[in-house]
């Protein structure tokens, strides 16, 4: 088992708008392709104008087949036109994270 974890930052003032349009026209696309995430959330301190969010996958090759569905999806395309023309994100940041030998996902 992997973790996909991600870190987006926005400009200042913009996460809430980021966060409407993620909702409208990503997360569901996104669902369909990657299944429910471990964790989507904005954060409450430090860099307040980001967000986190972890996908689970079976290994390397798992995520690599869902994802490549997923950037092959139109309504995926469509988000990231409509992301790319707002002008929200300034960054992102992926790591690929393993599982502890004593850690285990509930309903895995």
């Amino acid at each position: 088992m992997i973790f996909d974890h991600r870190t987006y930052v926005c400009r200042p003032g913009t996460i809430k708008l980021h966060m409407k349009l993620y909702e409208e026209f990503g997360w569901q696309v996104q669902k369909r392709h990657l299944g429910d995430p471990v964790v989507y959330g904005a954060v409450e301190t430090g860099d307040v104008n980001s967000y986190v969010h972890i996908w689970v996958y079976k290994d390397a090759a798992d995520r690599a087949a869902k994802r490549a569905a997923m950037a092959a999806d139109p309504e995926w395309a469509a988000f990231l036109q409509k992301s790319a023309e707002a002008g929200y994100l300034i960054s992102q940041n992926n790591k690929i994270l393993t599982a502890a030998p004593f850690f285990t996902l509930k309903g895995e």
